[in-house]
């Protein structure tokens, strides 16, 4: 998957046909630690294998086993890992998830797909992108608080001022650019305006076309701005998209480190993300004072299935076994060692996201509610 969303995942659930094959386990970035990553892959794989070989033909579980083995055997792929590791495999499909956060060893053979770790790390709310933007290159970054990652060079987004095609030609001494950003004026040049300023704007243009297609669409995450003040002015000026910060990280994004162009964004985006979680939590007491949310697990349980819950809250992790009735809500608690138990609170989540509702992980301190939950209602 190039870009993981709810979308997406739930989409992979409802178009395969069993049996379906979901392997999780953390991983490494450097050497030695990542020379273990393979071995691990292999253990899993195998633990699938022996389940699905109680069920199916071995010819028929060799052949959907055959892209783990081969997956396993890349070195290339072990050397470029990130902190935790999703595949998905089955009859005709193959998908390969990489997160920035780590991920528990699973191997599991069902039905469907087995989402929930990844639930978690989709809904959390200190995730953005990094738009490292310079006049005539542009980069892209994904991260969080912790760690920050180049996206894959695609196609399709001008990571090269030379990949945008030449303006079309218009009246001779009069170039009428496009509007500004959202509602923003016309701007009219004449013929003294700098060519090298021209062919700047409209190479920002298209990067923000392409950015905002092919990563704010898909992802819905915040965008931090690394570039010098003049282009930051600039860029912001023509910029579409909604998702752009107001503020950056300054300076030349090509002198940057990763690990410091990761730090400076998330000390500029902090307040932001605190500020919203602080509003998500009078959100909920406004609306637990109008009778429309809940602490309760059984009550939003129940709202869940029904379709009323707009906006959950979870603590990250906390973990509450039990079983959630898919039907009617119902909860039955178990024990942590419980055999089979399952988390309800990732339950939850994963109802509310397939009926349309918000859910956002947020930190232990930030959570209005001693639950670990917090529910807010669309009626």
């Amino acid at each position: 998957m190039r870009h993981l969303t709810a979308d997406n995942l739930f989409s992979l659930m409802a178009r395969q046909k069993p049996p379906c094959i979901s392997i999780y386990q953390p991983t490494h970035r450097h050497h030695p630690d990542n020379q273990q990553d393979p071995i691990r892959f292999r253990n899993l794989t195998r633990t699938a294998e022996e389940a699905l070989k109680k069920q199916y033909l071995p010819a028929e579980v060799e052949e959907w086993l055959a892209p783990l083995h081969e997956l396993a055997s890349s070195l290339r792929f072990w050397n470029h890992s990130r902190d935790g590791l999703a595949v998905f495999t089955g009859p005709g499909v193959l998908e390969i998830v990489q997160i920035q956060r780590t991920l528990p060893e699973l191997a599991i053979a069902a039905d469907s797909f087995h989402i929930k770790p990844l639930v978690r790390y989709l809904q959390s709310a200190d995730r953005f992108h990094i738009l490292a933007l310079t006049k005539d290159s542009a980069a892209v970054f994904a991260g969080n608080r912790y760690s920050l990652d180049a996206e894959p060079a695609n196609d399709e987004f001008p990571a090269r001022l030379e990949q945008v095609a030449m303006a079309e030609r218009t009246e001779p001494g009069v170039s009428v650019a496009g509007s500004g950003g959202a509602g923003g004026p016309k701007m009219v040049r004449g013929h003294g305006e700098n060519r090298d300023d021209l062919e700047t704007e409209k190479y920002f243009r298209a990067v923000d076309r392409a950015f905002s297609a092919l990563y704010s669409g898909p992802t819905g995450l915040p965008v931090m701005l690394a570039a010098l003040p003049e282009h930051q002015a600039l860029f912001r000026h023509v910029s579409q998209n909604a998702l752009l910060m107001p503020v950056g990280v300054g300076g030349n994004p090509r002198a940057h480190t990763e690990d410091s162009l990761r730090q400076q964004a998330w000390e500029a985006l902090e307040p932001h993300y605190r500020a919203s979680l602080d509003k998500l939590g009078e959100d909920y007491r406004t609306a637990v004072a109008r009778r429309n949310g809940s602490a309760d697990l059984s009550d939003a349980a129940r709202a869940g299935i029904e379709g009323r819950v707009g906006t959950l809250l979870v603590e990250a992790d906390r973990v509450i076994p039990g079983f959630i009735d898919r039907a009617t809500g119902a909860i039955r608690p178990a024990g942590p060692d419980s055999p089979q138990a399952e988390d309800m609170l990732d339950d939850l989540a994963e109802i509310v996201l397939g009926k349309g509702g918000t859910v956002v992980i947020v930190p232990a301190d930030q959570m209005p509610t001693e639950s670990g939950l917090a529910a807010s209602y669309r009626f």
